[in-house]
């Protein structure tokens, strides 16, 4: 069975390899159409100078017989396929690669997200996270439990340095110590995750290091070695305004960026939504932003 998985897989990426060049006119890319082609699409030899690679070695990949490729040749491929973001993310997926991150093209917040952020404003507070974590938006509610990070040099602005290095978001927590203990072995997993997926570039070692200087109780985490999909909530604050909120937690992929929507929702049985209106009164109902 796990043979002819492999199989289908590796036909299908050479299905999707073949149609995506027959559908590319040699104009797209900057080579001319010429008299005596045989098909409107490009040839094999032009695709795979275009990807940086042997002729042979893409010839292999089209007929379902090339070794697994790497990064670089898949991120070859995708520029000189000019395919879509979601094309990208099919190709790495068929490979059985992860898509490396990328810095988001216009450095702004995912139009996706901030919106859905703005439908909840008023009701959940809620956040959007760069691929490193860092805050780049917050809704009002957000802000005024946990005081507004959007925006701030360096770390002070990161979810992880909120935890582990200023502190600011645990100084309301209400969680005991143990319970406390798991929150914050699930931010590591979570960030074990995300360092893996930008390739442990510079930026994301960085982070690392920096916690790891600021935080003994993070570089002993980091040591483990634990990954987990998605951290865990902060599940209960207290706010002098309104007393004890409960929460539970959802998080939104960007689809077209790397960013992340996390957002906290009252635990069901508890007096929280009824506090959380009572907070947007003395909040309002802004969303604090930067780009």
């Amino acid at each position: 069975m796990r043979e002819n998985a492999e199989s289908a897989t590796r036909e299908a990426l050479a299905d999707f390899l073949r149609r995506r060049r027959d559908a590319l006119s040699p104009e797209v890319v900057g080579l001319q159409s010429g008299q005596r082609r045989r098909t409107p699409g490009l040839r094999r030899d032009e695709v795979a100078r275009l990807a940086n690679m042997s002729t042979t070695y893409y010839e292999r990949l089209e007929q379902g017989r090339g070794p697994q490729p790497s990064a670089a040749i898949l991120a070859g491929l995708a520029s000189a396929l000019r395919l879509t973001p979601d094309g990208r993310a099919y190709l790495y997926l068929l490979a059985g690669r992860t898509e490396p991150a990328v810095a988001d093209p216009d450095g702004g917040v995912d139009p996706q997200l901030l919106s859905v952020m703005r439908a909840v404003a008023a009701t959940s507070p809620a956040f959007v996270v760069d691929d490193l974590a860092t805050v780049a938006a917050q809704n009002d509610l957000h802000s005024t439990l946990f005081g507004h990070v959007a925006g701030l040099p360096g770390w002070e602005g990161n979810m992880f340095w909120c935890w582990f290095g200023s502190g600011r978001w645990r100084r309301s927590v209400l969680n005991s110590a143990e319970h406390q203990e798991a929150i914050g072995r699930s931010y590591v997993g979570y960030l074990r995750v995300i360092v893996a997926e930008r390739g442990y570039d510079p930026a994301a070692a960085t982070l690392v290091a920096d916690l790891r200087g600021a935080s003994a109780e993070f570089s002993r985490m980091w040591d483990e070695h634990q990954v987990s999909s998605a951290p865990a909530p902060i599940v209960s604050v207290l706010d002098d305004r309104v007393g004890r909120l409960d929460f539970d937690y959802a998080l939104m992929l960007g689809t077209r960026t790397r960013q992340r929507l996390f957002s906290l929702h009252a635990v069901p049985g508890t007096l929280t939504q009824q506090r959380l209106t009572r907070l947007s009164y003395v909040s309002g109902d802004a969303v604090s932003t930067y780009r």
